[in-house]
C-alpha cells in the first residue's frame, strides 16, 4: 500500500535542545506516476518562465536610466518579491512530484510556511503602494516629484515588508503552539494554514480566529486603499479635456489593474469559504495562480502593455548591436 494512505502518528517530541520534532506528507495533487510527469513539466517551464521574466525585467530596470522612477522603483520590487514568492513554493513541488515519499519536517514546515505567510502579505501591501503612486501622479502631477521622493518609495516599500514579516511572525508563532499526534498528511502541495489545521491534536481555534483577523484586515486594508486611489483616478480621468491625456493616463493604470484582478481574485477565492473536502482541489488550483502563474505572468503585463519598457528594451538591443 502507498504511503500516502497510512495515517501514521506525528509526535512532538523534543530533542536535547528543546526543539520539537515532526514530520508530514505533502500530499500533492495526483498519486498517478504520469500525471505527476506531466504536472512537473507544466511547472517546471512556469518557474523557468518566472524567474527569466521577472529577472529580466529587473535588469532592464536597473540597466536604463529613464526607467529609474517611483513607479518602476516599485515595479522591480514586486519583480523581487515574485521571485522569492515563487521559489517559497515551486521548487519543494517540483522535488515532491518526483519524489515517492513527499515528507517534509515539521521545521521545514513551518519555516515555509512563515516566508509563504510574508510574502504573501507583503505583496498585498505593495500593490496597494503602486496604486497610490498612480493615484498620485495622474491626480496630484505637480507634486508627484516631492510625495513620491526616493525616500518616501523606500519607506513604502520598507512598510509593505514589515507588514509581512509581523504577519507571518504572528501566524507562525500561533502555529509553533500546535501539537500532531494523529494523522500527518497534509492535503495539500505546500504547507498552507488551513489544511494544516485540521491535523492538530490541540484546538486550532486561536489559529483560525488570528488567520481570520489577520486575513481580514490585510485584505480589507489594501482592497480599500487600492479601490480609493481608482476611485480618485476615474474622477480625474474623466474630467479630462485631452482624449490623448485619457488614454495615457489608463494605459499607465491597466497593468496595475490586471495584477490586482489575478493576485486578489485567486487569493480571495482561497480564503473566502470554509476548507473542506469539496473545496479542496478548487483551493489546490487557486494556489496555484496566486503562488506560481500571477508571478509568471506579472512581468509579461508590464512589458507587453508598457510602452517605456518595450522602447526602453528595443534601445538596450539596438545598443548591443
Amino acid at each position: 500500500a502507498s504511503r500516502l494512505s497510512h495515517s501514521t502518528c506525528v509526535r512532538m517530541a523534543a530533542k536535547g535542545n528543546g526543539t520539537p520534532s515532526a514530520h508530514f506528507v505533502l500530499l500533492g495533487f495526483s498519486e498517478q506516476g504520469s500525471v505527476q510527469v506531466a504536472l512537473f513539466v507544466v511547472f517546471l517551464v512556469i518557474y523557468v518562465i518566472t524567474l527569466l521574466g521577472n529577472l529580466g525585467l529587473l535588469v532592464l530596470i536597473w540597466l536604463l536610466a529613464q526607467l529609474h522612477t517611483p513607479m518602476y522603483f516599485f515595479l522591480s520590487s514586486l519583480s523581487f518579491l515574485d521571485l522569492c514568492y515563487s521559489s517559497c513554493i515551486t521548487p519543494r513541488l517540483l522535488r515532491d512530484l518526483l519524489d515517492e515519499d513527499k515528507v517534509i519536517s515539521h521545521t521545514a514546515c513551518l519555516t515555509q510556511f512563515y516566508f509563504y505567510v510574508a510574502f504573501a502579505t507583503t505583496e498585498c501591501y505593495l500593490l496597494a503602494a503602486m496604486a497610490y503612486d498612480r493615484y498620485v501622479a495622474i491626480c496630484q502631477p505637480l507634486l508627484y516629484s516631492l510625495s513620491m521622493s526616493p525616500g518616501i518609495c523606500v519607506l513604502l516599500v520598507a512598510g509593505s515588508c514589515l507588514a509581512g514579516v509581523t504577519n507571518a511572525a504572528l501566524h507562525t508563532g500561533l502555529a509553533l503552539g500546535l501539537s500532531f499526534c494523529g494523522p500527518n498528511v497534509i492535503d495539500h502541495f505546500y504547507c498552507e494554514a488551513p489544511p494544516l489545521f485540521t491535523l492538530s491534536c490541540t484546538d486550532p481555534a486561536p489559529n483560525e480566529l488570528g488567520m481570520f483577523i489577520m486575513a481580514g484586515f490585510n485584505l480589507a486594508a489594501t482592497i480599500l486603499a487600492i479601490l480609493l486611489s481608482y476611485a480618485f483616478i476615474l474622477a480625474a480621468v474623466l474630467g479630462m479635456c485631452s482624449a490623448a491625456g485619457r488614454r495615457k493616463a489608463f494605459s499607465t493604470c491597466t497593468s496595475h489593474l490586471a495584477v490586482v484582478l489575478l493576485f486578489y481574485g485567486s487569493l480571495l477565492s482561497m480564503y473566502s469559504r470554509r476548507s473542506s473536502r469539496s473545496s479542496r482541489e478548487r483551493d489546490k488550483v487557486a494556489s496555484v495562480f496566486y503562488t506560481m502563474v500571477t508571478p509568471m505572468l506579472n512581468p509579461f503585463i508590464y512589458s507587453l502593455r508598457n510602452q517605456e519598457v518595450k522602447a526602453g528594451l528595443w534601445r538596450l538591443m539596438g545598443r548591443k548591436h
